[in-house]
């Protein structure tokens, strides 16, 4: 029996708030012989993706089988529709920062206002490989630096990586001036050990958020007494050894999935505070897995520092979000690599590949803040039921 998904509701972000957003870019094309709105092209480009049209060339093709009240919803009012060339060189001369700038604006006017709970927002880089074969070895490997909410995996805001030499130091760069892009108040930055350093955690924290940051060999001196204050855990001579009471928090989580059990406890503590020179520190973290894969057992730790006190963020509240840090890989990337096929885009010329990228981000965010969870279903529904995808856009045509 095939399923058909239920009509999502309207997103708070409206296809008008985006058209009113992309109207504000500075237009790359000459003025004499423009035909088409800027704002109708970009918006047709994510309501096409919302339908399953994902080429360059299916866009096109989507927006010409449109009838005339669905064109003018869109802003075309000529009665005439664009063709691929007219996108394909539009997507390479437009300014790309400039475009995430303005979809992260409107993403901030559509977002709730924070709650008293801090809420998780994930940051991490991500490539295009489909430019990868087409570029210089010595260019950077990481094409977009991404900021995902935990709880819905819509995209807040993202940024193309400069290439400044390697990986690390391309995304470090950028990152940044992505932090200084969102509203922190309320939010708690969640990265990996690259993106643990002292100038990135003392920029969250002066902004009003708060971060939850990985560490590994990266930070050796950081790690070494992370390491050293955690060891005792194991060590049975130390455990009954005749010592003050140490603050040792924990919060346990068992998992099944993917063919494997899996058990993870993470255990916070404040011992360290005064001892360490970081900023903002209120806690440090160990999170100890436990796996059982292909009948062998396996075992994992990982240390992690945080600006968040006990008070607002127990040990089972720091478990939380360090599972949410992956919402990024499983529900962003993976999603636009397998369903949105941006790892397979041959549009490999000039700002064409990081304006796909947003404007597949725009669509993912739609659909993730109208709280859909199956995108692929999704876009085979709203290609069967178009009127489903105006309802989803806000659009009455």
């Amino acid at each position: 029996m095939e399923y058909t998904p239920p009509p999502a509701p309207a997103s708070p972000l409206t296809i008008a708030a985006l058209a009113e957003a992309f109207a504000t870019l500075p237009d790359p094309r000459r003025a004499q012989g423009r035909r088409f709105p800027l704002a109708a092209l970009l918006t047709l480009a994510v309501a096409a993706i919302l339908a399953n049209h994902l080429s360059v060339l299916a866009i096109a093709e989507w927006g010409k089988a449109q009838s005339d009240p669905v064109q003018r919803a869109f802003g075309f009012t000529r009665g005439v529709m664009p063709h691929q060339s007219t996108l394909q060189r539009l997507f390479a001369r437009l300014d790309a920062s400039a475009l995430a700038a303005a979809f992260a604006a409107a993403v901030s006017a559509a977002s709730a206002p924070p709650t008293d709970a801090p809420h998780g927002i994930a940051i991490d880089g991500k490539a295009h490989r489909g430019r990868l074969a087409g570029q210089s070895p010595v260019a950077c490997p990481i094409h977009m630096l991404s900021a995902v909410c935990h709880t819905t995996g819509a995209v807040l805001a993202q940024m193309p990586v400069q290439p400044a030499g390697d990986k690390p130091a391309a995304e470090l760069a950028t990152a940044p001036a992505l932090v200084a892009a969102l509203d922190w108040r309320g939010r708690v930055f969640t990265g990996d050990a690259l993106y643990c350093q002292r100038d990135l955690c003392a920029q969250i924290v002066g902004a009003g958020g708060d971060y939850l940051m990985v560490v590994k060999v990266n930070q050796p001196a950081l790690h070494r007494d992370l390491a050293t204050l955690f060891a005792h855990r194991a060590d049975p001579a130390l455990r009954a050894a005749t010592l003050p009471a140490w603050d040792m928090r924990d919060a346990t989580q068992a998992d099944r999935g993917h063919g494997r059990d899996e058990q993870r406890t993470l255990v916070a503590s404040t011992e360290l505070n005064a001892y360490l020179d970081w900023p903002h520190l209120a806690q440090v973290l160990t999170v100890e897995r436990v796996w059982r894969e292909g009948g062998v057992t396996k075992q994992g730790v990982r240390y992690a520092v945080t600006s968040l006190p006990p008070a607002i963020a127990d040990a089972r509240r720091l478990l939380a979000l360090v599972r949410g840090h992956w919402q990024i890989e499983n529900g962003v990337h993976y999603v636009k690599d397998e369903t949105l096929g941006e790892d397979r885009s041959q549009v490999r010329t000039g700002q064409g590949p990081n304006v796909l990228a947003i404007l597949r981000d725009t669509a993912l965010t739609l659909l993730r803040q109208s709280g859909c969870r199956t995108v692929a279903a999704r876009l085979r529904h709203h290609c069967r039921y178009p009127t489903d995808l105006f309802t989803l856009l806000g659009i009455s045509p």
